[in-house]
């Protein structure tokens, strides 16, 4: 098989959660330009359907459906409609997340759960759904979450203290290597992109006063940018990862190796 056709996503149908903008965008992007058919998820109209503006013109097939995550008792509906509408879904995108800063004697424990409850259980309601009504019963599938180098190490104390946020990426990164064992026997593979550093939204407020510090400790110095996560989400949305699953893998220009 040549090298275009190992990562292409022609036919396909890809279901990228929190889509509308910063590193779910730039995913969509890099699998709509490799061929598929992009569904995109987020909690705001307007910027899914500024989103889709964009990607239609880049050329590429967007559809785009509000929808807060969150409410757990409504994943099962969304993921029957789209698989009744689309057909399938190929590849999930687990991206939608949130964050708190607080120090942990004084972090509230409605922020706590709100965190927990979309980064961690928001993501295995999602993937199980998906696989129960798609994937397991096509005997194939590509899962790709987007956990985060925070879950693979504490927290500089010199930095804001998000230990919720910590612990729900830390938990992304085992349900990722679990759920990789349980589900190869059905062809599906299960991966995780863990980001470092991108000027996000959810980002804006550590940057605001500790960005210096972060390019001192990272050794590429300099933050992600709209490109870096492309060839990854592409990579581990194709058939060129065929016989990778349970990697967990820093996008954090060397940050977390010293």
């Amino acid at each position: 098989m040549t090298l275009n056709k190992l990562f292409d996503l022609t036919g396909r149908v890809a279901l990228i959660t929190g889509g509308s903008r910063g590193l779910g965008l730039q995913i969509a992007e890099a699998l709509g330009e490799a061929g598929a058919q992009v569904i995109l998820t987020a909690r705001k109209q307007d910027e899914l359907d500024a989103a889709k503006a964009h990607l239609t013109d880049l050329g590429m097939i967007a559809h785009v459906y509000a929808h807060d995550l969150g409410q757990l008792d409504t994943i099962t509906p969304l993921v029957e409609g789209l698989v009744a509408k689309h057909g399938r879904i190929d590849i999930l995108v687990n991206n939608a997340g949130a964050t708190w800063g607080a120090p942990s004697e004084d972090h509230p424990l409605d922020a706590w759960l709100k965190v927990v409850n979309l980064n961690l259980n928001a993501v295995f309601a999602l993937t199980q759904a998906v696989g129960r009504l798609s994937m397991i019963p096509r005997q194939q599938g590509r899962v790709v979450n987007i956990a985060s180098v925070a879950g693979l190490q504490g927290n500089d104390p010199k930095m804001m203290p998000t230990l919720a946020y910590n612990t729900s990426k830390g938990g992304v990164v085992n349900l990722t290597r679990a759920l990789a064992g349980e589900w190869a026997k059905y062809g599906i593979t299960v991966n995780s992109i863990c980001p470092g550093y991108f000027p996000t939204k959810m980002t804006k407020g550590t940057l605001a006063y500790a960005e210096q510090r972060i390019l001192e400790h990272t050794p590429l110095g300099r933050l992600g940018g709209d490109q870096d996560l492309k060839g990854l989400a592409l990579l581990l949305a194709s058939d060129a990862s065929a016989f990778m699953t349970g990697q967990n893998i820093a996008v954090d220009g060397g940050a977390s190796i010293i």
